[in-house]
């Protein structure tokens, strides 16, 4: 519907609308919503935008290459031989918010992690983060978790998120990485589980 029809449609639903035992509908208090069920952003499948696997040259969406730094232990340490490529225009939405880092990341050409990043205010940061991994557990195994770390797997799909202060800030960093199982196995690097 577009507005020019819903507007006329609205005003008449709420004329027609007779009140009950001397109250509106308005004086009612609204029921209370689970802001993670009710906002799709915290579903972490929505930053899936391509499947695991997936070509880069076969990639569906516009892709730039952005590079990352990393320090000598986690370049000496990971071994992590990635080119990691960002979106053309906006990123997906993630718990709220649009994503601050959104980087899909190829190995021999093909998608084998997805890293995104959101702020996150520090008065709430922890809640936020609980609720979200309460989420995102509720039909998955979990292999680890506490107050700023929330591990799983979702079929083929392993979920790493984490919470971290961001020095000098207000606010809190909750990072989130996803890869295939099939691709950690090989580099061994499996969470406990299934």
């Amino acid at each position: 519907m577009t507005v020019g029809v819903a507007g006329p449609l609205l005003v008449v639903a709420c004329v027609a609308t007779p009140p009950t035992h001397g109250s509106t509908q308005a004086d009612q208090p609204a029921p209370a919503q689970n802001v993670t069920v009710a906002d799709a952003s915290y579903d972490w499948h929505g930053l899936l935008l391509v499947p695991f696997g997936t070509l880069l040259k076969a990639s569906p969406i516009p892709l730039h290459e952005v590079l990352l730094f990393h320090d000598e232990s986690q370049s000496a340490a990971g071994g992590d031989n990635n080119d990691c490529y960002t979106v053309d225009g906006a990123p997906p939405r993630f718990l709220g918010h649009q994503a601050e880092e959104y980087f899909l990341c190829f190995r021999r050409d093909r998608l084998k992690r997805i890293d995104a990043s959101v702020r996150v205010a520090g008065a709430q940061a922890e809640q936020t983060f609980a609720r979200a991994c309460a989420v995102w557990l509720k039909d998955a195994t979990p292999t680890a978790g506490t107050t700023s770390l929330c591990d799983g797997r979702d079929g083929e799909i392993v979920f790493s998120a984490r919470l971290a202060d961001i020095p000098g800030q207000t606010e809190a960093r909750l990072s989130m990485t996803l890869s295939n199982v099939a691709e950690r196995d090989a580099m061994g690097t499996a969470p406990p589980g299934p």
